[in-house]
């Protein structure tokens, strides 16, 4: 289904754009007096046609993979002497450059258009609240608690934790201080903590800047329901179906989907024991968690 979606997007896609494009050269040929003979959008059978009241013949055709506009020209055929102040090739240089341009530039405006409108709408971002603060890590050598909203890093306001990462990135193998501005949990305050940075991450391949720090985002509690599952992993070999919900690793409580995931993560190839609710009932189940990754990458698995 999703390669089917995939295709069907690139169907529009192509559609929006080739229509912009051709939409460009018969615009500005109309305006330099060239008589188009054809607007086609896509290649091949016709699928729909029509006629303007200036005989310009449009069409969508079978195959959408392109699109021309065909204009009266002496290099292509017979030209009536009545028309020929219309045919493209005697119109003036200028004339001839700007309907070849003109393409290129209705696609340059369309994305211009689009960007605009994506400014407008904006996005929405988790704001970086920080979750919890692992003990003896940088975050809390430098006073951060749970709670607290990170506002700038060294002075570049951060509206989520995207730009967060971004100011962590650009210290990457530094030493020095890294100052965090925060917003004090419940309240207006805000304080200045400064993070001691020494040749941090420095050689790492994949860093993750904000783990590195100790520093686990806020997100909202997510029950453990499961939504999917991997055909060839440990959860469907158990007997676990969409829709149960997981209620204890090893008898410890999962109060999110979050518990789940570090927990799992944190016992690769590890025989567990699974407590699980299914419509009304309540059961165990009995897995070994499947691993992934070597050496300190590895971890747990349940699909």
């Amino acid at each position: 289904m999703s390669t089917l979606y995939m295709v069907f997007g690139l169907v529009v896609a192509l559609g929006v754009l080739v229509t912009f494009h051709e939409f460009g050269h018969f615009w500005v040929a109309r305006r330099c007096g060239v008589k188009v003979l054809r607007f086609s959008v896509g290649f091949g059978t016709p699928l729909v046609r029509w006629h303007d009241r200036q005989g310009t013949e449009f069409v969508i055709a079978a195959i959408p993979l392109g699109g021309y506009v065909k204009m009266l020209d002496e290099r292509e055929g017979d030209v009536p002497s009545e028309q020929l102040a219309q045919a493209f090739n005697r119109k003036s240089v200028r004339q001839r450059i700007a309907i070849v341009a003109a393409g290129p530039i209705a696609n340059f405006l369309l994305a211009l258009v689009f960007f605009w409108v994506l400014a407008m709408l904006g996005s929405q971002q988790v704001r970086p609240l920080i979750g919890a603060v692992e003990a003896g890590s940088l975050a809390a050598e430098a006073g951060l608690l749970a709670g607290q909203e990170i506002m700038a890093v060294d002075g570049e306001p951060t509206t989520g934790w995207a730009a967060v990462n971004l100011q962590l990135v650009r210290r990457l193998g530094e030493s020095g201080k890294v100052d965090l501005q925060v917003r004090e949990s419940g309240s207006s305050t805000e304080s200045s903590h400064q993070v001691v940075l020494r040749d941090w991450l420095k050689g790492v391949e994949e860093p993750d800047p904000i783990a590195a720090l100790g520093i686990r985002p806020w997100r909202p509690a997510v029950p453990a329901v499961l939504a999917e599952l991997d055909p060839q992993g440990p959860a469907q070999a158990a007997g676990l179906q969409i829709g149960d919900r997981l209620l204890a690793l090893d008898n410890l409580a999962l109060d999110d989907w979050q518990q789940l995931v570090d927990r799992v993560r944190q016992r690769p190839a590890e025989r567990v024991v699974v407590s699980v609710e299914r419509a009304g009932q309540r059961f165990e189940v009995s897995l070994t968690l499947a691993a992934r990754g070597e050496g300190k990458a590895r971890t747990g698995y349940l699909g």
